[in-house]
């Protein structure tokens, strides 16, 4: 499995660097909306791609049309919901012909600030993440080429190539529209945002205050691994979830025994509707998560030297919990536009 792994990203890469051309890794620095708080005024899209409202409807066409798995039973959308943050309710979502998934879908809020994708870390952008699922055996399993010459066929698809790339639906179009799309899932209005950007002070209760400064004490530790705007730093931890893992997690990808069982932080943000929680989604409850942290995990070679028994008492873990609330954002879950017409 890790050798397929491997040799997919390996042609996406060369696939990517043969098409875009030496500036490909370029930046640039675009104001996407005028209503964006500091930690998200800007975001950065590939010289290639820059935002256009063209690409964005094409993209998001892309995102709610079956038409990209290899039997046009599965969207991007089926395991990416819109109202659950674009993440999904179940451990495992499906693939086609109902083959089970290998690690829980991850919410899709605020993808355009990640640094790297899947949960080892593996892919450098999101126009080159958008090959992971289309290729995987469970999950659409089609070939990029093949999907682009089944949309080819299409002519609103064409008209609408034509005029977000000027040219004919393709492997290019395809990986571009959707990162385009994906880039604008903003979620930047909770009731945190609102008490902590805005100065909101009534937008947070007494127990979710009590449980914001729990967060960011030296007590839990919350903050060390889910700090920043996104609540994530990136970085690749084991929490002590097992004592022998299924998933190799980052190894997978270095095979290196030091990166056994490491996963990339997941971001918070609106994690009261992204259950159940884990790479594997083995803890259905934000409450079994709480816990979890308290007890101090299972003993593992690479545990993080941040996951230890906290001794929380009941109101504490309460607070916490009503904290963590605190960061869902109802407009971005509610936004029509955001949504299959």
């Amino acid at each position: 499995m890790r050798s397929r792994y491997i040799i997919i990203l390996f042609f996406s890469a060369a696939f990517f660097m043969g098409c875009t051309g030496e500036d490909s890794e370029v930046l640039i620095q675009q104001n996407f909306t005028s209503n964006l708080p500091s930690p998200f005024s800007t975001i950065s899209f590939p010289e290639d791609n820059d935002y256009s409202e063209e690409r964005w409807e094409l993209g998001k066409k892309l995102f709610y049309d079956n038409i990209l798995s290899i039997d046009s039973t599965l969207s991007c959308a089926s395991c990416h919901k819109s109202e659950l943050s674009f993440s999904d309710d179940v451990s495992f979502s499906k693939g086609v012909k109902d083959r089970d998934g290998v690690r829980n879908s991850p919410s899709l809020a605020n993808v355009a600030f990640h640094p790297y994708f899947t949960r080892e870390g593996g892919v450098p952008t999101l126009e080159q993440q958008v090959l992971v699922p289309l290729q995987e055996h469970n999950e659409f399993d089609f070939n990029i080429v093949l999907a682009g010459e089944r949309i080819a066929q299409d002519s609103i698809y064409v008209a609408m190539s034509q005029k977000a790339y000027d040219r004919m639906p393709d492997y290019y179009v395809i990986t571009r529209a959707l990162a385009n799309f994906e880039r604008s899932l903003i979620s930047d209005n909770s009731y945190f945002d609102q008490y902590h950007f805005d100065a909101q002070t009534d937008a947070l209760s007494n127990s979710q205050k009590r449980g914001m400064a729990l967060f960011y004490s030296e007590k839990t530790n919350c903050f060390k691994c889910h700090g920043g705007p996104n609540f994530t730093d990136y970085s690749f931890q084991n929490n002590g979830l097992y004592e022998n893992y299924m998933d190799q997690g980052r190894k997978r990808l270095t095979e290196m025994e030091s990166d056994e069982a490491l996963f990339k932080v997941t971001s918070l943000r609106n994690v009261e509707v992204s259950s159940p929680y884990m790479h594997d989604g083995s803890l259905q409850t934000l409450r079994d998560v709480v816990d979890h942290y308290d007890s101090g995990g299972k003993s593992h070679q690479n545990k993080s030297e941040l996951i230890k028994p906290l001794n929380l008492t009941n109101e504490q873990k309460e607070d916490l919990l009503a904290f963590l609330l605190s960061l869902t954002d109802n407009e971005f879950l509610t936004d029509k536009k955001l949504k299959n017409k």
